[in-house]
């Protein structure tokens, strides 16, 4: 065979041979790997590419990161599935790996990343692992005490933001991902997958590509918190469910406030209206109840909602921005109040 020849076939079989498998071993290792690219989640340095089974999703209503955009992933190893177990979160198996990326816009559209975090299902339980970008996007590194970066970009709407970012150490991801002693995810409740994203339904994508088994025919759903056509309570609910419901929940960091704001609690005082505060001592603002029906300016739920103070606003990790829209919704609910 001619050099020439030689060398095309050699190029053609490389091109054409499979791309390595994501590293199961590395994943289920007592010690998390140093960079992102270890993993094989992602078949490009800077995490562009999704490995097999590693399949992205989208929320119906999200949580709420001082205006950061994100970009979530879903990876289940071969020959295991994700089974539907209700309409809370889906039974995720060992090895598996939950994966969101935060990045802010740059001012010619450009998406900066600034963070990969990556929950790992081990199999003495879920595992946090935060990687941070280095300038050009090209490699992630972990960062287990956690790091503050600077950040410039726009939000959503195209307004310039200027913030220090906070990467969370391992030990405060358990502020939010707590149920009793265990951590967990967030995010993927059925019926938060439960709706469109990029022109298939969630479920529906992942079902069909092996990953997640047993989902019913007209599964519960949580409403889009922006979608006008949805009542205004089942929006205020959904955003408060997901924004603050992963610790005010009877086995969550904030269970002892009594506030319970998931959207499994019925209607009432658990939910705020009329509570008054257990200890909220400053955080109360002066108001006497979470939630005064008619009246958001006298609730302590918008006080905490609207400030930016340490140990005042609420959530107390996660933000430094105050979200207008989630609060203007949640204002808008108590004013409808009876």
């Amino acid at each position: 065979m001619p050099r020439a020849a030689a060398l095309l076939a050699a190029a053609l079989l490389v091109a054409s041979a499979a791309p390595s498998a994501v590293n199961d071993a590395v994943l289920a290792g007592a010690a998390a790997p140093a960079t992102l690219a270890e993993t094989g989640l992602f078949l490009d340095d800077g995490a562009a590419r999704p490995n097999a089974r590693v399949v992205r999703y989208g929320l119906a209503t999200p949580l709420f990161s001082d205006h950061a955009d994100k970009a979530r992933f879903l990876y289940v190893p071969e020959g295991k599935t994700a089974r539907y177990a209700g309409e809370g979160l889906l039974d995720i198996p060992v090895g598996s790996v939950l994966i969101k990326h935060f990045g802010f816009a740059r001012a010619d559209g450009s998406l900066d990343l600034i963070e990969t975090r990556l929950l790992v299902h081990q199999a003495d339980g879920w595992k946090a692992w935060p990687y941070v970008w280095n300038a050009d996007d090209s490699a992630a590194t972990l960062k287990r005490a956690g790091a503050r970066v600077a950040v410039t970009g726009h939000d959503g709407a195209g307004k310039p933001l200027a913030l220090d970012w906070q990467v969370p150490n391992v030990n405060q991801c358990k502020g939010c991902h707590a149920a009793g002693d265990a951590l967990v995810p967030i995010g993927p409740k059925a019926r938060n997958l439960n709706h469109d994203f990029q022109g298939e339904n969630n479920l529906a994508r992942l079902s069909r590509l092996g990953l997640v088994s047993g989902v019913p025919e007209n599964a519960p759903r949580l409403p889009d918190w922006k979608d006008a056509n949805e009542s205004l309570e089942y929006r205020a609910r959904a955003y408060l469910d997901v924004n603050c419901g992963h610790c005010h929940k009877p086995d969550g960091p904030a269970s002892n406030s009594g506030l319970f704001l998931t959207w499994e609690t019925p209607s009432g005082p658990n939910i705020g209206i009329g509570k008054g505060p257990v200890a909220a001592g400053r955080g109360s603002g002066g108001r006497m109840v979470s939630i005064d029906p008619g009246h958001p300016d006298r609730s302590i739920l918008t006080y905490r909602m609207e400030s930016t103070e340490p140990g005042v606003m609420m959530p107390e990790l996660g933000r430094t921005q105050p979200d207008e829209t989630g609060t203007a919704l949640v204002r808008a609910w108590i004013t409808a109040m009876r």
